[in-house]
């Protein structure tokens, strides 16, 4: 792999949520990723998050099985965990047992609740986390708070929480730190996305409810409208200089009401609306389906989506001006390269039939 993390090793811990998104960012930056499958993991052919990792699958109720995550995590630089407290150290596998064979190793976890604390054991989903953190009262309307689907709680405060506490910690290695644990949790880090609106609400310019603030679709001139075709289009005219490009290019006063906005926007369809205000500050886009976002002209002209084994999916972000990313490698099959891992672990052929046969290697 090429890019700002070649040369780091990680192995992950197969599983679902934020981890696999996490390792997948690590991959895309250059980081030569194992990931170690629980047999029956793998969701559908083909996942994104799976991209660009080499692949091989265990039993881990197996001895011999949780002997190979130790070797590998006595040769890698970082190995990254989603299950929930106390499942690693029952295993035999906690950062304490892999630490005293690799203090250098960094050792990243990532749960909804943490690892500690009266929630810690309690099962959950992104949608709980945020719940918690306070974000989820303030996204909706007016009448009740709606689910984002899963993107603050798993991605933004799990996942990309973790990537950059792994890179952290392991920048700190290289400048001759020590390994360490890093105790990632979901409600924490979507609570800390919130960070400009909490300082909003104590500096009084924030009301604690929807839709009625400048971002959460309180303003005219911040906001999703509906079509003549039943689509949509995004207002963020913030600015004043923003606005009256809008109102002029509406023909409207600056400073209408949504009614009036709206009245206006259902005389087009969303397509033409787009063409009418492009090229202008107004700051009007097409709210576009999955399917139609990687053929929008910027997109491709950006690369910002890539078809692996037909499957559009979003390419590696962000660009760097001197380091070029490698092209993701598309997902491999549950336990592909078991052979081939097994062997640079010291394995015999002899050893990886027996295992094989026995159920520790699947």
């Amino acid at each position: 792999m090429a890019g700002p993390l070649k040369g780091i090793r990680i192995v992950e811990m197969g599983g679902i949520g934020p981890a696999p998104f996490a390792a997948m960012m690590l991959a895309d930056h250059g980081a030569e990723v194992i990931r170690v499958e629980k047999a029956g993991m793998i969701g559908f052919e083909n996942d994104p998050l799976r991209r660009s990792r080499r692949s091989i699958s265990l039993n881990l109720k197996r001895p011999e099985a949780c002997e190979i995550v130790r070797r590998l995590a006595t040769d890698a630089d970082g190995l990254i965990e989603g299950y929930r407290p106390g499942v690693m150290e029952r295993l035999g596998l906690g950062p304490d047992e892999l630490l005293r064979a690799n203090p250098k190793l960094v050792y990243g976890r990532v749960t909804g609740w943490g690892q500690d604390g009266p929630l810690a054991q309690d099962a959950g989903h992104d949608i709980n986390y945020i719940a918690l953190s306070g974000l989820l009262h303030g996204i909706g309307p007016k009448d009740r708070p709606i689910s984002p689907i899963n993107y603050l709680g798993d991605y933004a405060g799990g996942a990309m929480m973790l990537a950059f506490g792994m890179v952290s910690a392991l920048f700190a290695v290289r400048a001759g730190g020590s390994g360490q644990v890093i105790d990632g949790a979901m409600s924490e880090g979507a609570a800390l996305i919130g960070a400009m609106t909490f300082g909003l609400l104590a500096g009084g310019h924030w009301k604690d409810k929807r839709e009625a603030n400048l971002l959460d679709g309180g303003a005219p001139n911040y906001g999703i409208y509906r079509c003549s075709d039943g689509k949509f289009v995004a207002i963020g005219a913030i600015e004043p200089q923003f606005q009256q490009a809008l109102a002029k290019g509406l023909a409207l006063s600056p400073g209408a009401s949504r009614d009036e906005i709206a009245a206006v926007i259902k005389t087009r369809t969303r397509d033409q609306w787009a063409a009418h205000f492009a090229g202008t500050d107004a700051c009007v886009t097409p709210v576009l389906e999955l399917e139609e976002a990687p053929l929008h002209p910027h997109n491709i002209a950006r690369r910002t989506f890539i078809d692996l084994d037909g499957v559009f999916q979003p390419a590696p972000a962000p660009r760097y001006s001197s380091t070029v990313l490698a092209r993701p490698d598309p997902p491999r099959l549950e336990g592909e390269d078991a052979e081939a891992i097994l062997g640079e672990l010291g394995y015999s052929g002899e050893d990886i039939a027996r295992m094989r046969g026995e159920g520790a290697v699947i």
